[in-house]
């Protein structure tokens, strides 16, 4: 039967590595922003017996994938069986060896066979094989950052954080991150929650506070996603009450608690700077104006009486978040790979960006570091104008970009969102996070570009 290995050498020690891998977080954090793969079911960890229910492809070849945990070996080894899905047989063995010197290798071997008779590896086989390469790159990659991320603060105690919005772009990978490192979260959902979870809305607050008694911070990510649909006056109403509201909601709930969180963390944007040109905003930059910059101005304004009450607050202005899962990259990719992108409007105006896995690292760092107050710029050290991206993305593709989207047409296509997420010109600059210590993963676009897209 075919089989297909990866190792590499990781600069932490073998247990570290083996105990993030048992983890909650674990699986969700080494699906490549690429694959269409998510995670319905676990139960357990990686111990003999549990399992891990997924679905995989898109539509309409979706298909549910059922895999077992076997072989485990505490702090050396476990291997996914699979018991139902789409290969005719699926064994993968995990392992980590320890090397001297505090480091590890990590050792991934597969042995699978595709259904009809051989016939299926004949004709996809190699094809399969690339792209489990790609695959384990960036699983292995992501390993060690996250592993080098935990190891920074091995010290501290680890939290019980509430965080809302914890499905979401952001939310499902910082919190999948953050349980890696042996946090604890307790998501707040509007649905019906589930064990470990928490009911809350932003008009009748947390359903049973009591819940959230002990709590060490909360993260608040929760929001009407501001780049789908056009901005209606209905729409707007929904983004400003979802954040501003839905903040007043929460902080009061968490000020009525006997014994309160010490750290409050919100999102918020860089569109509180509005449309600046070439000037460059830090964190002491005026508010802009326009309607996101109103936002986030009464945005971040709704978090005062948790300060007041000596509560350290945080807000963590995100830029343009690059990943395939969704957001400015996910809708761009598609003309981008077929030829059909270019530069939007005159291709002057500048692009804060920042990548998922630097997002979420700038969460976890203010969260760990008691000395960070106030508004945080969440943006790599180097703004790229639009003709920039776009070009750059073009090159590491291998396309051509050769269809401007002229303002006029953005405009007629998107509505007020272009002249605001698409044609203003923000160009930030993280001082904060640069002044504490904080070490980008992805601190230039192309290596981010790279990464994200699988082509490092």
């Amino acid at each position: 039967m075919p089989t297909f290995e990866y190792r590499s050498h990781i600069a932490a020690p073998a247990d570290a590595v083996f105990a993030w891998h048992t983890r909650p977080g674990a699986f969700q954090r080494l699906i490549p922003p690429w694959e269409s793969i998510e995670v319905l079911e676990q139960t357990g960890g990686v111990e003999n017996g549990s399992t891990v229910t997924l679905k995989v492809g898109s539509f309409p070849f979706r298909t549910t994938w059922i895999a077992e945990h076997r072989d485990f070996v505490p702090g050396y080894q476990f291997r996914d069986v699979q018991v139902s899905g789409p290969f005719s047989r699926w064994e993968h063995s995990h392992r980590v060896e320890a090397v001297g010197g505090g480091a590890c290798r990590l050792h991934d071997h597969i042995t699978y066979a595709l259904p009809g008779l051989g016939l299926a590896d004949l004709f996809i086989g190699r094809k399969l094989r690339l792209r489990l390469h790609r695959m384990f790159v960036y699983r292995h990659m992501v390993t060690a950052e996250d592993v080098a991320a935990h190891l920074m603060y091995k010290d501290k105690p680890r939290l019980t954080i509430a965080m809302t919005g914890a499905s979401g772009l952001v939310g499902k990978q910082l919190s999948a991150f953050l349980t890696t490192g042996g946090h604890k979260v307790i998501r707040l959902v509007r649905g019906e929650p589930k064990p470990g979870e928490v009911q809350w809305d932003i008009d009748t607050g947390v359903a049973n506070p009591e819940a959230l008694e002990g709590i060490d911070a909360v993260i608040h990510l929760a929001g009407e996603n501001i780049a789908e649909g056009r901005w209606t006056e209905a729409k707007k109403t929904r983004i400003f009450e979802s954040r501003v509201k839905g903040t007043r909601t929460l902080v009061d709930a968490i000020m009525n608690l006997k014994s309160k969180p010490k750290t409050f963390i919100t999102a918020s944007a860089v569109g509180f700077y509005g449309d600046r040109g070439q000037e460059i905003m830090t964190e002491f930059s005026r508010v802009g104006d326009g309607f996101l910059a109103d936002v986030c101005r009464e945005w971040e304004g709704a978090c005062m009486p948790a300060q007041d009450a000596g509560i350290r607050v945080v807000n963590v202005r995100l830029g343009m978040v690059l990943t395939l899962a969704g957001g400015a990259l996910a809708k761009m990719i598609t003309p981008f790979r077929f030829g059909a992108g270019g530069v939007m409007g005159n291709g002057e105006q500048f692009w804060s960006w920042v990548t998922i896995e630097d997002a979420i690292g700038a969460f976890h760092h203010v969260l760990m570091n008691e000395g960070v107050t106030g508004p945080v710029n969440a943006v790599a050290p180097d703004a790229a104008t639009c003709h920039d991206f776009t070009k750059l993305l073009g090159r590491v593709l291998h396309r051509p970009t050769v269809f401007p989207m002229p303002a006029m047409v953005a405009n007629m296509v998107f509505g007020e969102m272009a002249d605001a997420l698409l044609m203003a010109s923000v160009r930030v600059d993280p001082m904060r996070l640069t002044e504490t210590g904080y070490q980008f993963r992805h601190p230039d676009l192309e290596s981010a570009l790279r990464h994200m897209l699988g082509l490092t």
